[in-house]
């Protein structure tokens, strides 16, 4: 495992992973503290959003993967 984070791609997959980690725990708490407050059209909203946000960070850790491997 520490080798897999000593690597900058690895650290970023890790801390994208530990963003959606929390994301969905969120979303839990919000879910048993206050189950009718959110409506279905804005915690699709809020759902769509955040997965846009990641589909982002992932393709640019994947463009920096790509400009490693073109200066090797």
């Amino acid at each position: 495992m520490r080798r897999y984070l000593e690597s900058d791609v690895g650290f970023y997959y890790a801390i994208g992973l530990f963003t959606i980690g929390v994301f969905v725990a969120g979303l839990a708490a919000l879910a048993v503290v206050s189950p009718a407050g959110i409506g279905a059209r804005e915690l699709g909203g809020l759902v769509v959003g955040f997965l846009l946000f990641m589909l982002v960070y992932f393709v640019s850790i994947t463009v920096h993967r790509l400009e490693d491997r073109e200066q090797t």
